[in-house]
């Protein structure tokens, strides 16, 4: 599901934003002979959150770079290095979406950053015969990079300067959630473009003369559309500065501060209830659930790249996270501290024991699809998987989708054990 847009003004993002080098989280002290207290585990959490935006700033940087170089100077390995900039960048972003539910300021910010789906003849150029979008969407078509103005809903738009201040206004412009301009999913599709291969082997497969120059231009408004990547990678990283520093130790004004100066219990309501709802309403349910019911390859997450399995896998990976207190950094480095399983485990070991056989169980099944999608000899991306009639591909998906509903209630007898009210995990209005 996606947030409703709040764009971050470019000069506050700047004005909060931590330095280059992103200085790494301290690790809480693992070894300490104290007990794990609600405290304790809160301000770990946050240390998670923060370690885990900090890397997805990191992967952010290094997709700008990409993206700038492939602008500059059009090649097909210089395409190539931005794509896998692109699925690096994937891998910690999708670790920090358990944050987003129980913690408004991320849930507020997110959809600028990760909605989904998209009408993508909103940004560029699209095969009219294969284009499915959603109905009555006036700016499905709009073309921004095509187009000096837009109308969309009746309102004429000015989109010649394509900046990132007015991408982010354009997110759900006519009222359509449908409309997005910016984040991952509109710079993968400026990097693969449609994925014209329905439920067949294959993912888009934008050429490179794309963004070439002169005659060598394809499709038209080559400089538009580097101008487009350049603003939407941009914004991408003055975002996720904000981000880095609202979770940011040592800050008096921050959202952490909030979170640390608010009562314990609440901190760890919040931690279960992102746990329970990324597993059921939001993993289980829109992003696999939907997709395969349907038989809708318009509903997968990583669309245009084929990258879905690896959106879901790191999904489930950011759960496991906030239990365990663990976070594996981009460098390789381990973020370790006070975690809701040590509080879980000191009165219910046997509760503690189950719901992390539960979690390593659903990270197995992921891993699973992960590794079908990824096979050398026989590979089944998710929209192969969901395809009508594929009993296999089917089997791999429900039983990912039954190994996070499984560890969901898990989750909330855990809430019970520590004395907290009914989490009542979003679930996004899907029965299982």
């Amino acid at each position: 599901m996606k947030a409703m847009f709040r764009p971050v003004p470019l000069a506050l993002a700047i004005a909060a934003a931590v330095s280059a080098g992103c200085a790494s989280t301290a690790p809480s002290d693992s070894a300490s002979s104290q007990p794990a207290t609600k405290a304790s585990v809160v301000e770990h959490y946050a240390d998670v959150a923060h370690a885990g935006y900090e890397d997805a700033l990191i992967t952010a940087k290094a997709l700008d770079k990409a993206t700038d170089r492939l602008i500059s100077n059009p090649t097909e390995a210089n395409m190539k290095a931005a794509k896998e900039a692109w699925r690096a960048a994937r891998v910690p972003y999708q670790q920090t979406e358990v944050f987003r539910f129980g913690n408004a300021v991320v849930d507020d910010w997110e959809g600028q950053l990760n909605a989904w789906p998209l009408d993508e003849g909103l940004i560029d150029y699209v095969q009219a015969d294969d284009y499915q979008y959603e109905l009555g969407n006036a700016g499905a078509t709009a073309n921004i990079i095509e187009s000096k103005t837009i109308n969309v809903g009746g309102e004429t738009l000015d989109v010649s300067n394509l900046t990132p201040e007015l991408l982010a206004g354009l997110n759900e412009i006519g009222g359509s959630e449908a409309n997005v301009a910016t984040g991952y999913h509109a710079i993968e599709f400026l990097l693969w473009g449609q994925d014209l291969h329905g439920f067949e082997q294959g993912n888009g497969e934008r050429p490179v003369s794309d963004y070439a120059t002169g005659a060598d231009c394809t499709n038209g408004n080559c400089d538009r559309r580097g101008e487009y990547l350049d603003a939407v990678t941009d914004l991408l990283v003055s975002d996720l500065e904000w981000m880095v520093a609202q979770w940011a130790p040592g800050g008096s004004d921050n959202y952490r501060s909030q979170l640390m100066n608010a009562d314990a219990n609440e901190g760890v309501q919040k931690m279960l209830f992102g746990m329970g709802s990324l597993s059921l309403g939001e993993l289980a349910g829109e992003r696999m659930k939907v997709a395969l019911e349907a038989n809708s390859y318009e509903d997968e997450h990583d669309c245009f790249s084929d990258n879905t399995h690896n959106a879901h896998y790191y999904n489930g990976q950011g759960i496991q996270n906030v239990y365990t207190g663990t976070y594996r950094r981009v460098d390789g480095s381990l973020v370790t501290g006070p975690s809701l399983s040590d509080l879980v485990e000191q009165s219910n070991p046997e509760l503690d024991a189950r719901l992390s056989a539960q979690l390593d169980a659903s990270m197995k099944a992921l891993g699973m699809m992960k590794a079908k999608a990824e096979s050398s000899q026989d590979p089944m991306p998710f929209d192969m998987m969901i395809a009508p009639g594929n009993a296999k591909g089917a089997s791999v998906v429900n039983g990912a989708i039954m190994a996070l509903v499984e560890q969901t209630g898990s989750i909330e007898q855990a809430a019970r054990q520590l004395g907290l009210e009914a989490l009542s995990p979003d679930d996004a209005g899907h029965s299982f």
